[in-house]
C-alpha cells in the first residue's frame, strides 16, 4: 500500500495556464445555510469579544499574554471563511464548530492563569502573532511524551503539499485529527502552514523561523537535531530550506516537489518561457540547483517515485551535487507514481534516525558554502558582509586551524567570523590568525568567556582585520545582509505601507496608484493570509523597526516626500529623471527598493507590493521575483496577470545602491 499524499493535487496544464483567464486562487467557496451563518457568526463575535477580555485582564501578565495567539488562530480559522467566503466543503461547517469550542476552552484557561495544552502531548495545534504584519499565523504539532518537562527533543519540520483550498480551518482541522506523513519515535514534529500555498516562499519562508522561535519557547528543542522534510510542494520547500540555511540541519529529505524554476516549467507545462533578464537572474533566489554545494554540510535523504514526473528535481539536483564533486542519496520507490512508497517511507525514517544519533555538529572543522545572495549570508562560523557584485556566485570554503582558520573565498567582499561562547574552538592564550586566499591577518584574541567575533574586507587587492562596529557606524550606503533587495525583500522583514492622502501629480498615475495599492492589499492576504499593515501616520516605532511601503508621489504622499532628496532619481511636476534619462509623469511612475534615507537599516520602497501576480499562482515554480530593484512603468499599459503594467526600464543597483552601466546587465 503507497502512502497517501497529504492533501489534493490540482492539475497545471495548458488550460490552467492562459495568462488573460487565470482562475481565482484561493477560489470562491460554497455557498452555506443561513442558519448555519448566523450561527457561526454570533459565535465568533462571542470568542471575538472574550478574546478582547482576556488580553486586558493579562495585560501584566506577559508570559500568558504571549499565548493569546493560541486562541486568536482558532478564532480567525472561522472569521475569515465566513468574511471571504472560504467555505470549501459541508463537513468544515462542523470543524469549524470544533475550533471555536476549543478556543472558548484556551480563552477561559488563560483567563483562570493556565495553559493546558502546553502540557499536552499528541496532536495540538498553536499559533504564533508574526511580526512581519502582525497577523496570527496557525502551525501544528505532533507532541511526544518527552517534550513536555524532560530531555531535549529532536525536531522534524513537515512542510505540506500543494493545497489550494487549504485555509487556516481546513489546516488546523487537518493538525487536530490526523498524525501526517511522519511520525519519528521520541521527535516533535512540527507541521508548517507556510503561508498557505507558496510552497515556503517568502512570507512562507519566514512561517518556519517564527514557528521555530514560539516552539522553542515552550518545549525543550535539540538544537543539534533538526530536521527538514516534505513531499510534493513541501518536498521543494525542503529543497528550498534545506540548501539555503545549511547550518540548521542535521538532516534533510525532500521528497518530489521541484528544485529550480526553467528546467521544472519546461517538462510540466510545455511553456516557451520569455522572461526578461533580470528575471532570469532572479531565479538565483530560489533555484535550489545554484546551491547545491551547500547540502555537503550535513546528510540528505532524496525520494521519488519511479514513474512520478516530479523525480525530475531530485534528478537535476543530482547533476548539480555532481558538478560539485558530490553524490545525492536518492531513493526510488519502484512502480510509484506522485506518493511515497512504504519501503522507501521506512528506509529514509531509519536512515535518519541514525543521523539524529549523533546529531548535528555546531563547529564544523570544514565549511564549504556558496550564495548569489546576502539574503543568504551564512553556513556554521562563516557570514558574508558584502559581495562583489550580486546574483553571481560567491564561494568560500574554510578550515579550522590549531592557529585559527584558513579561508578560500570568491565574489566575497567581506565576511566575519563568529564563534559564540561554549563553542570557540580556540584555546584564548594565543591570537587567532586567518589565511584569506593565501594572505595572513592577525584577528587578536579570543573573550574571556572564549567567545570570538571578527570582521575580513578586502579592499584594493588585500585582506585586512576591520572593526564591525565601526562600518556599522559609518553609515555608508551598501548593500549587506538583510539590505541587499530586490524589491520582494523588503516583505521578509516587519513593514507599513502607506498609501496616497492628497491629490497627485497627474490623474492617470493616481488611479494606477489606486488601483496598485488596492491589489497589494487584497493579494497580501489572498496569498500570506494576513492583513498589510496600512497607516495614515508613521509612528517612530514604525521608522525604527518597519519597511516603509510608500504609493503615490511626491505631491499625493508626503512621505515620498520626505525621502526624496536622498532618493538616486529626481521626481516632480516637471518630469522623472531617473538614472540619467528622463520620463513623462503623465504616463510613467518608477518603483524601487533603497535604504530608506530616514533609517538607513531599513528599506523604503516605492508603489509595489510582492512582484509575482495572478497567473503565477497556479505553478510554484513560477513564484519568483518578477522585477529586480527598481523599474519604471508605463501606466497606459494596463496591469494584467503577470505584471503591473508595462516595464520601460528595470536594473539593479550596484554594491554600494549607485545606479549600474546599463541597469546592471
Amino acid at each position: 500500500m503507497l502512502v497517501q499524499l497529504a492533501g489534493p493535487v490540482l492539475a497545471d496544464g495548458p488550460k490552467d495556464n492562459l495568462p488573460d483567464s487565470v482562475r481565482r486562487i484561493p477560489p470562491e467557496g460554497v455557498a452555506i445555510g443561513a442558519s448555519e451563518r448566523v450561527e457561526l457568526e454570533a459565535k465568533v463575535a462571542e470568542l471575538g469579544a472574550e478574546i478582547g477580555r482576556v488580553r486586558q485582564a493579562l495585560a501584566k501578565k506577559p508570559d500568558l499574554l504571549q499565548l493569546l495567539p493560541d486562541v486568536e488562530v482558532l478564532h480567525k480559522a472561522v472569521d475569515w471563511p465566513l468574511r471571504y467566503n472560504e467555505f470549501y466543503k459541508p463537513q468544515e461547517l462542523n470543524a469549524a464548530r470544533d475550533l471555536l469550542k476549543e478556543g472558548f476552552e484556551r480563552a477561559a484557561a488563560l483567563k483562570a492563569g493556565t495553559a493546558p495544552w502546553l502540557n499536552q502531548t499528541g496532536l495540538v495545534v498553536r499559533g504564533y502573532r508574526s511580526d512581519l504584519d502582525g497577523s496570527v499565523q496557525p502551525f501544528g504539532l505532533v507532541v511526544p511524551k518527552g517534550a513536555v518537562n524532560g530531555a531535549q527533543v529532536r525536531l522534524d519540520f513537515w512542510c505540506h503539499g500543494r493545497g489550494e483550498t487549504l485555509t487556516e480551518l481546513a489546516f488546523l482541522d487537518q493538525r487536530r485529527k490526523t498524525v501526517g506523513q511522519i511520525a519519528p519515535e521520541g521527535a516533535l514534529v512540527v507541521h508548517l502552514y507556510g503561508r498557505y500555498c507558496c510552497a515556503n516562499k517568502f512570507a512562507g519562508e519566514v512561517d518556519l523561523f517564527e514557528a521555530l522561535a514560539k516552539v522553542r519557547r515552550d518545549y525543550r528543542i535539540d538544537p543539534n537535531r533538526l530536521f527538514i522534510r516534505g513531499f510534493s510542494m513541501g518536498g521543494a520547500a525542503a529543497w528550498h530550506f534545506a540548501v539555503h540555511y545549511p547550518s540548521l540541519w542535521a538532516g534533510a529529505a525532500p521528497g518530489a516537489g521541484f528544485s529550480e524554476t526553467p528546467e521544472f516549467l519546461k517538462v510540466f507545462q510545455d511553456e516557451k518561457l520569455e522572461p526578461a533578464w533580470y528575471e532570469r537572474r532572479l531565479w538565483h533566489w530560489y533555484d535550489a540547483t545554484d546551491y547545491a554545494a551547500n547540502l555537503g554540510n550535513f546528510p540528505t535523504v532524496a525520494y521519488s517515485g519511479e514513474t512520478d514526473r516530479q523525480k525530475q528535481a531530485a534528478d537535476i539536483m543530482e547533476t548539480a551535487l555532481a558538478a560539485e564533486g558530490m553524490a545525492l542519496t536518492h531513493l526510488i520507490g519502484p512502480g510509484t507514481a506522485h506518493a511515497y512508497h512504504p519501503d522507501s517511507a521506512r528506509e529514509i525514517a531509519r536512515r535518519l534516525d541514525s543521523v539524529a544519533v549523533r546529531g548535528r555538529d555546531p563547529v564544523p572543522k570544514t565549511v564549504r558554502f556558496t550564495t548569489w545572495t546576502l539574503r543568504y549570508p551564512e553556513c556554521f562560523w562563516v557570514r558574508l558582509e558584502g559581495l562583489g557584485r550580486h546574483w553571481e556566485r560567491a564561494r568560500v570554503e574554510g578550515v579550522l586551524e590549531p592557529w585559527g582558520v584558513r579561508l578560500s573565498a570568491s565574489n566575497v567582499t567581506a565576511l566575519s567570523l563568529n564563534f559564540d561562547s561554549g563553542l570557540s574552538p580556540f584555546d584564548g592564550k594565543l591570537p587567532v590568525k586567518a589565511v584569506v586566499d593565501g594572505e595572513e591577518v592577525l584577528l587578536g584574541k579570543p573573550g574571556s568567556d572564549r567567545s570570538f567575533h571578527a570582521r575580513l574586507e578586502r579592499r584594493n587587492g588585500r585582506w585586512s582585520a576591520v572593526d564591525g562596529r565601526a562600518v556599522e557606524a559609518s553609515g555608508v550606503l551598501a548593500k549587506r545582509p538583510g539590505l541587499q533587495g530586490p524589491l520582494d525583500d523588503a516583505f521578509l522583514s516587519r513593514f507599513v505601507m502607506v498609501g496616497p492622502s492628497r491629490a497627485p501629480l497627474n490623474a492617470a498615475v493616481g488611479n494606477w496608484v489606486t488601483r496598485e495599492f488596492a491589489h497589494a492589499r487584497d493579494h497580501w492576504r489572498l496569498q500570506f493570509r494576513g492583513e498589510a499593515p496600512v497607516r495614515d501616520e508613521v509612528s517612530d516605532a514604525d521608522l525604527a523597526d518597519a519597511n516603509l511601503i510608500l504609493w503615490g508621489d511626491p505631491q499625493s504622499n508626503p512621505w515620498i516626500a520626505k525621502v526624496l532628496e536622498k532618493l538616486p532619481f529626481k521626481w516632480g511636476p516637471d518630469g522623472l529623471e531617473f538614472g540619467g534619462q528622463r520620463y513623462d509623469t503623465a504616463q510613467h511612475v518608477p518603483v524601487l527598493v533603497f535604504p530608506n534615507p530616514l533609517n538607513p537599516r531599513r528599506y523604503v520602497v516605492l508603489n509595489s507590493g510582492f512582484t509575482y501576480r495572478e497567473y503565477d499562482y497556479l505553478n510554484n515554480a513560477r513564484q519568483v521575483p518578477k522585477l529586480p530593484d527598481y523599474a519604471v512603468l508605463d501606466v497606459r499599459q494596463p496591469a494584467n496577470s503577470r505584471l503591473p503594467g508595462g516595464v520601460v526600464r528595470a536594473g539593479f543597483f550596484g554594491e554600494n545602491w549607485e545606479f549600474l552601466e546599463g541597469d546592471g546587465q
